[in-house]
């Protein structure tokens, strides 16, 4: 089996991952509680893909919006649309990392790291080595983004491989069936 295949196949983890996230984010106010970091706020916002069907019968459906709470989303989850990309805001102590995560290959696109402590320093004889801080310092942010929703994908496939899914599967279908009622409200 070649890789596009092998992710072909297992995007549903990818899928499924999106929506527990949305579903847990949202049944805590916003956050989630992450075994070993305590509560990480989580938000779903502005942005989400949403695909049903393969190949050239595949429809796509584009929710955008600031701070609509994503209903036409919620409604689209309901009607057996899978969320395909979605724009998620995760935040770590003082820390807020924002970007776009692609649910097939868990890509991240346009992450916005925090503010990096010498980014207002200017010039100086050490310019070269401030402007090294600074690039390490980002990295060491992007590897800290990074890890969060690793942690965050491990806690869920911990919880999908668990005997007690099924339970957690019918908690994702009410929430699911729930957000066709938001649209239409």
């Amino acid at each position: 089996m070649d890789l596009l295949d092998l992710i072909e196949e297992k995007r549903f983890l990818g899928q499924e991952f999106l929506i527990w996230l949305w579903c847990k984010s949202e049944e805590r106010g916003g956050s989630i509680d992450l075994p070993g970091r305590g509560t990480v706020p989580v938000v779903f916002e502005k942005h989400m893909l949403l695909e049903c069907g393969e190949g050239p019968e595949c429809e796509k459906l584009v929710c955008r919006g600031l701070m609509t709470e994503l209903k036409e989303a919620r409604a689209g989850l309901a009607l057996g649309k899978r969320p395909e990309q979605a724009r998620l805001k995760i935040g770590s102590e003082e820390r807020e990392y924002s970007f776009t995560l692609t649910a097939a290959t868990l890509e991240f696109r346009s992450m916005k790291l925090p503010a990096t402590a010498g980014a207002d320093d200017g010039g100086g004889s050490n310019e070269r080595e401030g402007l090294e801080g600074q690039i390490l310092e980002r990295v060491a942010l992007l590897e800290e983004g990074i890890e969060l929703v690793n942690e965050l994908f491990r806690l869920f496939l911990t919880i999908r491989a668990a005997d007690t899914w099924p339970k957690e599967l019918a908690k994702l279908r009410q929430w699911i069936s729930s957000g066709a009622d938001m649209a239409v409200a």
